[in-house]
């Protein structure tokens, strides 16, 4: 849904390999969840992880976007609506 959503409003959608989000993050491709839920906490100043934990690995792409543009992309998935 989320997807189509996207596409409907015209907003192109990127995709990382969870090593590179993890490399952006945390400083390597090998982060454990812990890991990587502890530098979200600590880049973003907050006092505890983003629950539950697949909310800290969507903040976690997300900076992975923000702190780092030139990561190697994923194709962008492109959608056309009939």
């Amino acid at each position: 849904m989320i997807l189509l959503a996207g596409a409907q409003a015209g907003i192109e959608i990127h995709e990382y390999p969870p090593s590179e989000i993890k490399k952006a993050v945390a400083g390597t491709g090998a982060a454990t969840k812990l890991q990587v839920q502890f530098m979200v906490m600590r880049l973003l100043r907050l006092k505890s992880a983003p629950q539950p934990t697949d909310a800290a690995d969507g903040v976690a792409a997300a900076l992975a976007f923000a702190l780092a543009p030139d990561l190697p992309k994923i194709q962008p998935i492109r959608f056309s609506i009939r």
